[in-house]
Parts: C-alpha cells; structure tokens; sequence
C-alpha cells in the first residue's frame, strides 16, 4: 500500500493536528471580537502581513530555501487564489451575517468538497471508511446547526459566503496535491499569505483607510491572537497536514475544529452547551476515527481479553 492509499493519520503529525484544532476553534470568536473595531478587508490584511512576516523571518532564520521555482510560480498563485484569497473575502464578510460558530461550522463542511474534488480531480479512492467519515461528520454539522436553521435561512448571503470559503478551501488543498511546489512548508506558507493578500491590501487602501481607529485590548488582543496563533502557526500546520497526507484524509481531520469553536464561542459568551452539541461532538469523534485508526484496529481491540 503505497503513501496515497494510506487512510490512517501519521502519528508523527498527531501534534500538529491537536494544536491546530485548538487554534483554529479558538479562532472563531476572536474573529468575531477583532471585526467589532476593526473593518474586514482591513483585519485580514494584517493578518496576512503579519503572518507572511513571521512566517519569511522564521524560513530565513532557518536558512530554508526562500525564493520559488521559476516554473512553479503560475501554479503557486493558482493555489494561493484559492487556499488565501477566496477564503478570507469569503469568511471576513460571511461571518459579519451570523454567530461566529454558525459561521465555523459552514466553513467547515470543507471536508465533503474535499473528499468529492480529491476522488474526482486526484484519483483518491472514496474507500468505505472516507464516504462513512463524510456522512458522519455532515451529520455532525446538521445537529449543530438545527437549532439555528432559521437563522441561517435568515442570512442566505452570510451562508453562500461561507459554504463558498468551504468549496474554494478544498480546491485550494486539492491544487495543493495536484501541482506542489517544491518549497518548505514555512516558506510556501508565506508566499501564500503574502501573494493571496494583494487584492485584499488593495481593498483595505481603497475602501478602510478613514475607518480605522485605535483598538480597545479585546480587539487587540483578537488581532493578535489571528497574526500569531492563526496564521503564523496554524496556516503552517495545515499546509504541513495537507501536503503530507491525502486530501480526503486531511479533509475528514479537520471536523473538530468546528466543535471547538462552537465551545470556545459558548465560552466567551457565556451559553450553555444543548444536547446537539454534545451529540455532535459524539460524531465528530467517530468521524475522526474513520481516518486516525489503523484499518482492522478496532476490530483487534474488541478480540482483546
């Protein structure tokens, strides 16, 4: 069985996977924190700056390779089109309609486009344990939203928005496996960040520039936490995850991410948990270990004495 054909999850990136959950579900409501002082277009093009920033000075600290391949260059921007661009214009709007967990968890039924554009564009193969993965972690993102259906048929711009963020987030991983680019993780993370932002710079200058004004530390905080935690080290992780393992392995990994930040959202708001959510969180895990587990591990588990 050859690298593409493995389902379960390397232990040796179960690390990264973990703080990235962490990150990013704690991410939603910081999110929704820093856009209530700072404009959209204006906060993503910090956290782009920032992260690109941070990202270059640990890739040259290093002595990585800085610099892309001179024919690789179309296809690092066809990616970053879709893995930076499209996603943040779609999210920095999109969450503004809606609760920041609603908004995570249509982002995040990005592994149902994932498994269908990996199965179609890279020939993976949509084995029993992916389709069953799928439909699991969908029904996961069902019970969490079928308390607030009616708020979401009430925001059909914010909900087009996301699950667009969702659908161009799994192409961009999708491009990722089709056309690599041979560069280091920090460094491809980088030039990501820092390419995918020029029209989102440019907005800011346009249209934000009047609007900015001095933060309070709540939203400074916020901004902080996204340049830092976001997308200095969890874009790094998710690049590192997704060029490393299948895409409709990476995809199914991402599933947790949504609950946490329905929690972490219940956290800082002060709401109190319903039986959907601990319901999907059952499913969540059982999604997780269609793609964590060895194939026939759990069968040797109940043949134990």
């Amino acid at each position: 069985m050859n690298a593409e054909e493995r389902q379960n999850f390397p232990a040796s990136i179960l690390w990264l996977l973990v703080a990235l959950t962490l990150g990013w579900g704690f991410n939603w409501p910081m999110i929704k924190l820093a856009l209530t002082q700072v404009p959209a277009l204006s906060f993503r093009s910090a956290c782009l700056l920032g992260g690109a920033a941070g990202l270059f000075a640990i890739a040259a600290g290093s002595g990585l390779r800085l610099r892309p391949p001179r024919g690789q260059r179309g296809r690092l921007l066809l990616i970053t089109f879709f893995n930076i661009t499209v996603w943040n214009v779609c999210v920095v709007y999109g969450i503004g309609y809606m609760a920041s967990g609603r908004a995570a968890i249509l982002a995040f039924t990005m592994p149902l486009w994932g498994v269908l554009l990996s199965a179609w564009l890279l020939n993976e193969r949509l084995t029993a344990r992916r389709v069953l993965g799928v439909v699991l972690g969908m029904g996961a993102m069902l019970l969490l939203l079928s308390n607030e259906l009616q708020a979401v048929q009430a925001a059909p711009k914010g909900t087009l928005l996301m699950l667009g963020a969702a659908l161009s987030w799994a192409m961009g991983t999708v491009m990722m496996k089709r056309y690599p680019v041979r560069l280091p993780v920090a460094s491809f993370t980088a030039w990501q960040l820092l390419l995918g932002g020029i029209p989102i710079y440019a907005g800011a200058f346009a249209f934000e520039m009047h609007d900015l004004r001095p933060l309070s530390p709540g939203p400074a905080a916020a901004v902080a936490y996204n340049i830092l935690v976001s997308f200095v080290f969890c874009q790094w992780a998710w690049i590192k995850i997704a060029t490393t393992v299948p895409v409709g392995v990476s995809s199914l990994s991402t599933l947790m991410i949504p609950v946490v930040g329905v929690f972490s959202g219940m956290l800082v708001l002060s709401e109190v948990p319903r039986w959907q959510d601990f319901a999907a969180l059952a499913l969540v895990l059982l999604a997780l270990a269609t793609v964590m587990l060895q194939p026939g591990s759990v069968r040797a588990l109940f043949r134990m004495k």
